[in-house]
């Protein structure tokens, strides 16, 4: 039985939107797009290609998806994600059962979201990782489906912005790693109780 594993970069005040470029997400006029720019480092590389390595397979949300296949297969190689992207066992969650995925080894995932990611956690064994997707993962929070979160915690307070958790119940977690990269971002891995 596989785990689901929240990998998500956020700000300090909890925002996880736009993260990567100015043009990401600017959805609700969201003006801070590319926040995250500057703070890579050879710590958080090594962390990263670390926990993707024990990956069994990837989870996201219909936009994170389009957005991070089109992007990093479009960078140059090399680079570290395009293969490891592509190449994985991806599954897609929308709304929509006759969205078309542009990128190979897809699954499209629709209707109750909750039994279908369950039925994933039956037959996927090891690690299914979420990458961004906030929405994905608060439907997910709210089932009680996070076996782990992985949250790269950026110093910087942007104020404004989709942030990972809204409202809801009380939900304790256990921390199980921690590092620190030398641009300040602490990397915290929390197990859910």
């Amino acid at each position: 039985m596989g785990t689901i594993s929240v990998f998500e970069s956020l700000t300090l005040d909890g925002v996880v939107q736009g993260v990567g470029r100015p043009d990401e997400d600017t959805r609700g006029g969201f003006e801070h797009g590319g926040w995250g720019e500057g703070f890579a480092d050879e710590v958080i590389g090594r962390f990263v290609g670390s926990r993707m390595a024990g990956t069994g397979a990837l989870l996201f949300g219909r936009r994170t998806y389009e957005d991070l296949l089109d992007h990093w297969t479009s960078v140059p190689d090399p680079n570290p994600f395009t293969e490891a992207l592509v190449g994985r066992r991806k599954y897609v969650v929308s709304r929509d059962a006759a969205t078309e995925l542009a990128h190979p080894n897809s699954t499209l995932v629709s209707g109750d979201v909750a039994e279908a990611v369950n039925r994933i956690k039956r037959d996927v064994e090891g690690t299914i990782t979420v990458l961004g997707s906030g929405e994905l993962v608060r439907s997910l929070h709210a089932a009680g489906l996070v076996d782990e979160y992985v949250l790269s915690i950026h110093p910087i307070v942007l104020g404004s912005g989709t942030r990972l958790f809204g409202a809801g119940a009380r939900t304790d977690l256990v921390l199980e790693e921690s590092v620190t990269s030398t641009t300040g971002v602490v990397i915290a891995c929390y197990r859910t109780k």
